[in-house]
């Protein structure tokens, strides 16, 4: 998917391309393709590519340098649609490959491995051109800098762009290389901090308020007038709001939007589990993949919903998506994996979750399929190529939802036999949001205690080493390099896992973490996504935004101030007084932030 997911088909960022004739590069050796069997499925997907694809890396870009090339850089993930549409039409393309061999350093990379260099790159995107998303291609020049971007493009408008550029390179590498340096964010200043007054968390949560009624959808619930996305974080403010201060303006608006995503196309109503967005404000047209993160933090969210709400039906909204978290993503190991394709094994966008009417009638009972028929609106024209999406999109009678029940208890098995490819690397953030969605759901039902218990022993045994995380675990081999995002959501988790059950190791592992994080991590200039990172525009920053997932900086700060540690109450206290410049002109995009301080405050 492309563009703030839906974005333009070509962005080209920085500068109108007035391109002089010139030769193309000098041809040097074309090293082989580095990432045939590499244990990241999205990876090893490019390892046949004749495109001789490189690993991000401080050897790659030391390459860069010696050859005097720019890095096509290319981003993507192993569920995005358009990410395998690009691979096919032009990474599997001899023409394209070959201008890419020569002229460039390229190189592919999975945005769950490389999380900060992700996040950079998608900020370039849209602060530049105004869009972003996936597959992300930026031209970085051998110092480090991006110089141009572009998204999904078909093959011949990439070409030509290559080509382009190329020339340009050959050309004018100085102006490349000043206009990146330029695009390039001012250096970073000192942190500054002020009290945590009363006053000062009242205007941090009013500006957050102002925000979420700008953007709330109060006709459809959630968030925004195009797409729609669960927006976990910000919803789980507003929880933490109505929990402190209840408003019957707020409760209505989150019951039309967790009702909405529940009985709409954003959740698979057969298999359990929510899609990542849909491509429409009404929450109907779904695209397919669907993320380990989103469904931990869903199932958590309906958790707190079904209680703050007063609404138990949540519950059972959460059980099916743990269920099918169990189902469809766990691994013989105890972790989970990272995400299931949006395509079937044949290509075929959403067919693994699409029916034709002549398949139901044969299948179901007449009343069953009766009420199918109805709700699901099997009469009306279609708007997947497949078959129809099971979905309320009218709603159902009592006697109706009992039928409904049965025809997804029938139509479950045959579901499961249908292709679904997976992403089975076990990355340890996503395993420690997991670790928290199954440690609070003990309260729901203990049958969900083995369930946490094998996933905190998987995480300590398979993802920490020597008392550092590891990144992820595919295919047998251990992936280094865990970045701030996954020491957060693992020491979330286990803090999770020690309240609900004891355990005393947990909470003793979260500190030792903990302390860990804070080390690689912060220092008194803010926050860093990675230990070490190679692109050179990353830069310290007071406190991390919250995108799909909950800001990694902020979710530190709040698990420390947890813990039975003064060293660490102090620097999460410390971090959480700096003032954020940004918060105060969009305080929407920083939830969690919003939450930390009535804590920190009183900590």
């Amino acid at each position: 998917m492309f563009g703030f997911e839906h974005g333009a088909r070509l962005a080209i960022l920085l500068l109108n391309l007035v391109v002089p004739a010139a030769a193309g590069a000098a041809g040097t050796a074309v090293p082989a393709n580095q990432l045939v069997n590499h244990p990241s499925p999205y990876l090893a997907l490019h390892g046949h590519d004749p495109v001789a694809w490189q690993e991000w890396n401080a050897e790659t870009l030391a390459r860069a340098r010696r050859e005097n090339k720019l890095l096509f850089v290319s981003v993507g993930y192993f569920a995005c649609h358009w990410c395998h549409v690009m691979q096919r039409e032009s990474y599997k393309n001899p023409q394209i490959a070959a201008l890419l061999n020569r002229d460039f350093i390229p190189v592919k990379v999975d945005r769950e491995l490389n999380s900060g260099l992700d996040d950079a790159l998608q900020t370039f995107s849209a602060e530049f051109n105004g869009v972003a998303g996936w597959p992300l291609n930026a031209f970085v020049t051998p110092e480090g800098y991006p110089a141009y971007g572009v998204l999904y493009a078909p093959a011949d408008d990439l070409r030509k762009l290559l080509t382009e550029l190329s020339r340009r390179w050959v050309t004018d590498k100085t102006g490349i290389r000043r206009m990146a340096r330029q695009a390039a964010p001012p250096p970073a200043q000192l942190p500054t901090r002020a009290p945590l007054s009363a006053a000062r968390i009242e205007g941090a949560w009013q500006r957050f308020m102002a925000g979420v009624w700008q953007e709330a959808d109060t006709l459809h619930g959630g968030f925004g007038q195009v797409s729609k996305f669960p927006m976990a974080p910000q919803l789980h403010a507003l929880f933490d709001r109505q929990a402190l201060q209840p408003d019957a303006k707020l409760a209505e608006f989150l019951r039309l939007t967790f009702d909405q995503m529940a009985a709409r196309g954003l959740r698979d109503h057969v298999g359990g589990g929510f899609f990542r967005y849909t491509t429409d404000p009404g929450w109907d047209t779904p695209h397919f993949e669907k993320m380990l993160y989103d469904n931990a933090h869903l199932a958590v969210l309906y958790l707190q919903a079904a209680t703050i709400l007063r609404q138990p039906r949540y519950r059972e909204i959460a059980r099916s998506t743990l269920d099918f978290m169990q189902d469809e993503l766990l691994d013989a190991s105890g972790g989970f994996y990272s995400s299931t394709s949006a395509v079937d094994e044949a290509g075929r966008e959403g067919a693994t979750y699409l029916w034709e009417p002549d398949e139901l009638k044969q299948r179901l009972p007449p009343d069953a399929y009766a009420a199918v028929r109805r709700v699901w609106r099997l009469d009306a024209s279609r708007s997947f190529a497949e078959g129809y999406l099971p979905a309320e999109f009218d709603t159902p009678t009592a006697a109706e939802r009992q039928s409904l029940g049965e025809a997804e208890a029938i139509l479950r098995p045959v579901r499961r036999a249908r292709s679904l490819p997976k992403d089975d690397k076990m990355n340890a953030g996503l395993n420690g949001l997991a670790l928290t969605a199954f440690s609070l759901a003990i309260q729901l039902d203990p049958v969900y205690r083995k369930r946490a218990d094998r996933l905190q022993q998987f995480l300590l045994t398979r993802l920490v080493r020597e008392g550092r995380l590891m990144k992820a675990v595919a295919h047998g081999k251990t992936l280094p390099q865990a970045e701030l995002e996954d020491y957060a959501y693992v020491v979330q988790g286990l803090l999770d896992h020690a309240k609900a059950t004891g355990s005393q190791q947990s909470r003793e592992q979260a500190r030792a973490l903990a302390r860990t994080a804070w080390k690689l991590f912060w220092s008194e200039r803010g926050w860093k996504h990675e230990a070490q990172p190679l692109l050179a525009t990353l830069q310290a920053e007071p406190a991390l935004a919250d995108g799909a997932l909950y800001s990694p900086s902020d979710v530190l700060i709040l698990a420390s101030l947890r813990l039975p540690d003064p060293e660490l109450n102090r620097w999460a206290r410390r971090a959480a007084s700096w003032g954020v410049p940004a918060m105060e002109r969009d305080a929407f995009v920083y939830p969690t932030r919003v939450r930390l301080v009535v804590p920190a405050a009183s900590g």
